[in-house]
């Protein structure tokens, strides 16, 4: 069995890592920290999870983890870089859900507005873009949730560098904002609405151009991100004009190929956040129009979009069947 640890264990992404790997045939939780929660059982704060998990909740100290084979680390942004650079040294094998290690150096401190005094080059962990790289690293950064639906739906349009412009319109639920209350997620402040927020500098957008660019140099991205009064789910909206013309079945023929062999993304006719709810799917579904052509995909935010993603890349980075521990359908109604 694979002993995992999971450095920050209270927050969305944490519950949702416990939640998966509580079934996952290979792996074996061994340590979760919490310096808030330390000495409470992982029930006390997940009630969700009681009867999976006899665990409590420790200081996230090295000599611990150290003796882990993979550790996830699931903390706020520049927090991080506070313990992976030990755990690599150490020969752990790491996946980070903040942002400390998924733009270069520079990039990062541009947009973060801090000094980045830990920096180790990791692979981007877009599972069906860098497997062969994944496989094997050391450290992987996974992607943010909404890069990782944007980045997704205009990847094939880009490997064949058919994009003039991809404008990302985005819609998140609220588990994006984070497990901690603040004014903007009050309830009343979002009921009965759909809000759009940074709405021409999220930081997201930062990953997006950096990954679609690896396939073509001159594209150009707009990226507009909004959150709607739910709980999870991101639906992304790819408006994208494109160099020459393709007919319906072309386009649909470029997807199939470019996704051949990718377990978890599937192409279908019309696309919904009820359809992937609570699983690590992305369904993606295509639409040629008069001007455009508008590329839609949906993720469950904390599956796909971090948790779950996590746990695939852990898999391939192990050897693993990249389907341990998510092989289930997603929740419908």
């Amino acid at each position: 069995m694979v002993r995992v640890g999971i450095i920050g264990g209270t927050g969305y992404t944490g519950s949702e890592l416990l939640r998966i790997l509580a079934k996952h045939p290979e792996a074996e939780v061994a340590a979760v920290s919490s310096r808030k929660e330390k000495g409470k059982k992982l029930w006390e704060v997940h009630p969700h999870l009681k009867g999976f998990y006899d665990l409590v909740f420790v200081e996230p100290d090295f000599a611990v983890f150290s003796e882990c084979d993979v550790v996830f680390t699931a903390v706020p942004h520049g927090e991080a870089m506070r313990y992976v650079p030990e755990l690599y040294e150490a020969g752990v094998r790491v996946v980070d859900l903040s942002a400390d290690y998924r733009l270069s150096k520079e990039k990062y401190e541009e947009v973060y507005g801090k000094e980045h005094e830990a920096y180790i080059d990791a692979v981007y962990g877009l599972t069906e873009l860098h497997k062969h790289e994944i496989r094997g690293a050391k450290l992987v950064a996974n992607p943010g949730c909404y890069p990782t639906g944007a980045i997704l739906a205009v990847a094939p349009l880009a490997d064949l560098e058919l994009v003039e412009r991809v404008v990302f319109d985005s819609k998140s639920g609220i588990t994006g904002a984070g497990a901690s209350p603040t004014e903007f997620t009050h309830y009343p402040n979002l009921h009965e609405a759909i809000v759009p927020y940074k709405i021409t500098e999220h930081r997201h957008y930062h990953e997006m151009e950096q990954e679609l660019r690896r396939f073509q140099e001159d594209i150009r991205v707009s990226f507009t991100p909004q959150v709607f009064p739910g709980s999870r789910g991101i639906l992304t909206n790819a408006h994208v004009f494109l160099r020459g013309e393709l007919e319906q079945d072309e386009l649909e023929e470029i997807y199939r190929k470019f996704y051949d062999g990718c377990y978890f993304v599937r192409m279908q006719r019309s696309v919904r956040l009820s359809y992937v709810r609570g699983s690590n799917f992305v369904d993606i579904s295509v639409h040629k129009g008069r001007d455009r052509v508008v590329i839609v995909s949906a993720i469950d935010n904390l599956v796909k979009g971090a948790s779950g993603q996590a746990v695939q890349n852990m898999n391939v980075m192990l050897g693993l069947d990249e389907r341990l521990g998510l092989d289930y359908p997603p929740l419908f109604p």
